[in-house]
């Protein structure tokens, strides 16, 4: 009897030490480390890229043979190894699918013999509750054997993946995470709960995890090898807390919703200003606009949108000058942005005499650093435009990007550097494409650039020697080619046979 009662205490208080082993045992070989070379886009010198770069991450083995990790862990690699828990040895490994949206990506190895001794772990099929107790394997930095640490959930919420659009699901833990944990997994048992993606280095034992979710919703998409994207409603919402405003509205005491402050895009949007969305699907929404998805928790309404979209659309209800009305919604998987993300491009690029053209980016926005300030007071797009939608299909944004190449005919002029490109030779210029096609069928004496906002000279340059000023250029500075792949191909496309 003593016995039992012992037992019985050393369950209550010191947990179940036995299962925890046998689960750590299962989990280890399945735990990898991620050695990456990665080769960085150079923004301001896009002919060429930064030099290498290497840093290391975690994954996990997953089904279909397949390594699960971050998508940041293996961005712009040009070399990936993968290393078993107490292995010697490296195997190659390359990037199958990735999403920078979501920070996932899935790697194939050279070896599938990998696998036989490396057996896949599984993901929940439910998300873990607050205050459950997690374990996140990985190989963060100071050591380099596997590490184990512990934590709760405390949180969970339906938010933005900054700095991209897209919103999903967010578990915060209060496990120590350091850098070179990201990637790995965080479990229960023997089930992949998240996959570890960010930390706040401001606060201690803060850091995230992707849900089991949101990672199978990726691998689902990912089965064609290419990254689709999230429905997503890009609307700007407000809530109806405010007395006045539900007031205005009509709303009766019971009703809660999220009002359409500004509708997305310019085409037909059955979503009007002043609309409220009440219900979704079988949810309703709170004043904050909120839905009860269990009886401890409670999301955005967002949340449902991947879950209900049919054939691009999401079916709502929607209160309007006092009556309710049900509305298929078009959704979207990410947003017409005039200044896109390069999610793992390289950027496109153009050199013309001195000038170096490249289509602008939110990277190459976001380090300008102190010349933002600059250009802001100039009027530049690159400012002014960071969050619009494109103003028409295909519309891009050119900016110089580089310092002007030396070379005697740019005599007195001012450097564009970080102009925006409007005209040439009086022509708007919608893109990159259009840009080489204006410069390749001129046949004009001179070739005259204009620059958006109040930067940049007007430049004009005599065509033949411009023409001329680019070989030189390009071989004095042992430049490869004069443009990025798409642009040399057009460049190279006799007039009038597009």
């Amino acid at each position: 009897m003593k016995s039992c009662v012992r037992l019985i205490l050393c369950i209550l208080f010191l947990g179940t030490p036995a299962i925890t082993a046998t689960a750590q045992h299962t989990v280890r070989p399945s735990v990898v480390k991620v050695l990456v070379t990665h080769r960085y886009p150079s923004l301001t010198r896009p002919w060429t890229k930064r030099a290498p770069q290497k840093s290391s991450g975690s994954g996990v083995v997953i089904n279909g043979q397949v390594i699960l990790t971050n998508a940041h862990v293996v961005g712009y690699a040009s070399q990936i190894y993968i290393q078993a828990y107490q292995s010697d040895n490296k195997v190659s490994a390359t990037v199958k699918a990735i999403a920078p949206e979501i920070d996932l990506a899935v790697l194939q190895l050279d070896d599938t013999e990998f696998f036989t001794e490396h057996p896949a772990l599984t993901l929940s099929p439910q998300l873990p509750k607050v205050k459950n107790t997690v374990n996140v394997y990985g190989y963060p930095i100071g050591g380099n054997e596997l590490s184990i640490t512990e934590g709760i959930v405390s949180r969970i919420e339906f938010t933005r993946y900054h700095p991209h659009d897209t919103s999903g699901l967010r578990i915060q833990i209060d496990a120590a995470l350091n850098p070179g944990n990201s990637g790995g997994p965080a479990m229960i048992g023997d089930e992949i709960v998240g996959l570890v993606f960010s930390g706040i280095r401001e606060a201690d034992n803060i850091g995230y995890l992707i849900p089991a979710e949101e990672i199978d919703t990726f691998l689902t998409d990912v089965n064609d090898g290419q990254y689709d994207g999230k429905p997503h409603l890009f609307d700007t919402f407000q809530t109806v807390e405010n007395e006045s405003l539900r007031n205005k509205l009509g709303l009766n005491t019971h009703m809660g919703g999220a009002m359409i402050r500004k509708p997305y895009g310019r085409d037909a949007n059955p979503l009007h200003e002043w609309d409220i969305i009440t219900n979704i699907g079988s949810y309703d929404l709170d004043r904050e606009g909120k839905i009860q998805i269990t009886d401890d928790l409670r999301l955005a309404f967002l949340y449902q949108i991947s879950r209900l979209t049919e054939q691009s659309k999401v079916a709502m209800t929607v209160y309007r000058d006092g009556k309710s009305q049900l509305i298929d919604v078009p959704v979207k998987v990410r947003r017409d942005l005039a200044i896109p993300f390069l999610r793992n491009h390289y950027p496109k690029y153009f050199i013309y005499g001195p000038l170096v053209f490249s289509v602008a980016t939110q990277e190459f926005v976001s380090s300008l650093g102190q010349a933002r300030r600059f250009l802001s007071r100039s009027g530049s797009p690159l400012i002014e435009r960071s969050d619009d939608e494109v103003a028409f299909p295909g519309e891009q944004i050119i900016v110089v990007c580089s310092p002007m190449f030396p070379h005697r005919i740019t005599k007195g002029y001012n450097d564009p550097l970080f102009a925006v490109l409007s005209e040439v030779n009086d022509i708007q210029i919608n893109n990159l494409d259009h840009l080489v096609e204006i410069l390749r069928d001129s046949n004009g004496k001179y070739i005259t650039f204009k620059f958006a906002g109040r930067q940049g000279d007007t430049l004009v340059f005599d065509r033949n020697e411009i023409a001329e000023s680019t070989e030189t250029i390009l071989e004095e500075n042992d430049i490869r080619y004069q443009g990025s792949k798409s642009a040399r191909a057009l460049w190279q496309t006799p007039q009038g046979v597009n």
